[in-house]
């Protein structure tokens, strides 16, 4: 699983211009099963995204298809974690 941290960048004026196909971006991640969570980093930081159900390359791709990454809105950073132990509600991370 990922954890992708996308803070914002010197460009975060430009966050308002491609907000619709940042918004998209996230409903497909969620639609593909890909998403889990998507929130914001506080205090107005940028976001975070915790991801499955692809690898490293893929989500990478994924990644870099956000309009906000792609018009240096924000810079992505993809942490990965290999689960070892979680609540039962998360059992299918395992």
């Amino acid at each position: 699983m990922f954890v992708v941290l996308l803070r914002f960048s010197e460009n975060k004026a430009a966050a308002g211009r491609h907000m619709p196909g940042h918004q998209e971006w996230i409903r497909r991640g969620l639609d593909d099963g890909v998403f889990l969570l998507v929130g914001s980093i506080q205090p107005e930081l940028g976001g975070a995204v915790l991801a499955h159900n692809a690898s490293r390359e893929e989500l990478h791709k994924r990644v870099e298809e956000d309009p906000f990454v792609a018009q240096d809105v924000v810079t992505a950073e993809i942490i990965e974690i290999a689960p070892g132990m979680a609540d039962d509600r998360l059992a299918f991370l395992r």
